[in-house]
């Protein structure tokens, strides 16, 4: 019983690091990813779409992204799309493939991506130690019924705080290695 709330709670863990790593790959840093494009939704015969369904992107350069649509008659639309997703891009359409630029940060705006950077990993703590909380609250409603033996109990919290405490500074790592990547000119 304590081993399933166990194992239960690393995945919800990892859960929360999977989202954050998706989170800060879609920050811009000075450099092209297709990552960054990953939330942009295109009106494709008036459904809002994922860019990724429609187009291959592809970074050739260190400052440049591609989208080759699959369909042509689309290129329009998805030129729009990336324009309305506030990412500061401007795309180029030359009738076959989507070109865009991805210009330099200026050292305030590097600031604030490191912000918020930050933020997103210390929401991610935030979701761990919730976890943590919502399992240590089972164990003692398990205690009280079950009457589970303490040492058990106490044995499982110190794993489930071990836990917590590896995602943590996962967490903290990859936050700082992606504020290193966003300050690094």
């Amino acid at each position: 019983m304590l081993d399933e709330l166990t194992m239960s709670a690393e995945m919800e863990m990892q859960e929360a690091l999977d989202r954050l790593g998706s989170a800060l790959a879609k920050i811009r840093t000075g450099k092209a990813s297709p990552a960054m494009l990953d939330g942009v939704r295109v009106d494709y015969y008036g459904a809002p779409t994922p860019l990724r369904q429609l187009a291959n992107i592809g970074a050739p350069e260190p400052r440049l992204l591609t989208v080759a649509p699959f369909d042509r008659n689309v290129i329009g639309e998805i030129e729009k799309a990336i324009r309305a997703a506030d990412l500061g891009l401007n795309p180029v359409n030359d009738g076959l493939l989507i070109r865009v630029p991805i210009p330099e940060l200026t050292e305030d705006r590097r600031r604030d991506l490191s912000k918020t950077a930050r933020e997103y990993g210390e929401n991610g703590k935030i979701s761990v130690r919730k976890v943590r909380q919502q399992c240590n609250d089972k164990m003692k409603k398990m205690e009280k019924e079950n009457s589970l033996p303490e040492d058990e109990v106490r044995a499982a919290k110190e794993q489930i705080q071990k836990l917590t405490d590896r995602f943590c500074d996962e967490i903290d790592r990859i936050s700082k290695l992606k504020e290193a990547e966003i300050m690094e000119i």
